[in-house]
């Protein structure tokens, strides 16, 4: 099975929905256990990474499509 690949300010989907009725969920920390905040209600919630990683459906976002790069002189 392919690993799915996520990043810090990626807009997930997990395989459940938050109780407050949203489906989508923002990475706002990484490691060993990973923190998602729900966009609807900002309710966070820290889980182990193997769960996180079970629990993901999908990347509906990337963090890098709403980076701008800037510009250095």
């Amino acid at each position: 099975m392919e690993r799915k690949e996520f990043q810090l300010g990626d807009v997930v989907q997990m395989k459940k929905q938050h109780p407050c009725g949203a489906n989508e969920m923002e990475i706002i920390r990484m490691g060993m256990d990973i923190r998602i905040k729900c966009v609807k209600c900002k309710h966070s919630i820290l889980l182990p990474r193997i769960k996180f990683e079970k629990s993901l459906k999908k990347v509906l976002r990337s963090a890098e499509e709403g980076h701008v790069p800037s510009e250095e002189n």
